[in-house]
């Protein structure tokens, strides 16, 4: 029997891909245990599932640390080790020409909230993997970069509603189907410092008929999910997964460099 690996998840909603990958692990699809399931809202649908499978769970709110920031932004309590610069400096989600307190505000509180959930997250343990499950919340550099130990090694997997890089943001399926695609699908990606912009791990696609509706391509799509997302996980838990920095001189001279993630055969 493989070594178990240990996984946390980060989750905002009703946790339909988080139960995916709760019944993978229990069915044996995944050689992983869930550590803990964590929210940024309380009373969702994702927190039932997890207490009725025994997993623990608990809730980090952001609210209150937006909130707490608008109404005395001078004494706004910033953990010990959040620099300002060097956050600002690598983060990809909040525009550089964006009004500076908008910028400011944002990493301010977020270093806060995230600071919150690195210690809620520290007293189950370590985990090797943390999968985001429906989590509507960027992470800034300041969450990843204590997470993410290893650059070289990323531990932290997202899945998105259409076929990166096209329609990131939150309304990938919706993207999708207003632009008048044809075929919709979803990404897994280990995150980085932007909006869904990390390697790809996988990807899915479905077709969409001309008579499909837009619960049609959330539907289809949901579908794939399920199974795009554990198989993923399974391929890091087997070790399988590579993250390499590739260069390429196009025909014009210019050099592209990218981040893939490569799928080794099992041995």
């Amino acid at each position: 029997m493989a070594e178990k690996i240990r996984i946390g998840s980060l989750i905002s909603g009703g946790g339909t891909n988080l139960q995916a990958i709760i019944d993978a692990c229990e069915d044996g699809r995944i050689d992983g245990e869930m550590a803990f399931v964590a929210s940024d809202q309380p009373g969702v649908k994702g927190l039932e599932r997890a207490r009725s499978h025994n997993i623990p769970s608990f809730v980090v709110e952001y609210g209150p640390f937006i909130q707490a920031y608008r109404e005395d932004p001078e004494n706004f309590s910033l953990p010990d080790d959040f620099d300002y610069s060097e956050i600002r400096a690598k983060q990809h989600l909040v525009p550089a020409d964006s009004p500076a307190e908008r910028i400011r505000s944002f990493l301010c509180t977020r270093a806060a909230a995230e600071n919150r959930l690195l210690s809620e997250m520290k007293s189950y343990g370590p985990v090797d993997l943390l999968v985001l499950a429906g989590f509507m919340r960027n992470l800034t550099p300041y969450f990843i970069d204590r997470f993410n130990t290893d650059p070289g090694n990323p531990r932290i997997m997202n899945i998105h509603p259409a076929i990166l890089p096209s329609f990131p943001g939150v309304d990938g399926y919706g993207d999708t189907f207003r632009y008048g695609c044809k075929v919709g699908g979803c990404t897994v990606h280990f995150i980085d410092y932007g909006e869904d912009s990390g390697p790809i791990i996988g990807q899915r696609a479905f077709p969409i008929l001309e008579t499909d509706t837009l619960d049609d391509v959330k539907r289809k799509g949901l579908e794939e999910e399920w199974q795009l997302y554990p198989s993923c996980i399974q391929n890091f838990a087997r070790g399988l997964l590579k993250t390499v920095n590739m260069t390429h001189r196009l025909d014009d001279g210019r050099v592209v460099r990218r981040t893939v993630v490569k799928i080794a055969q099992p041995a």
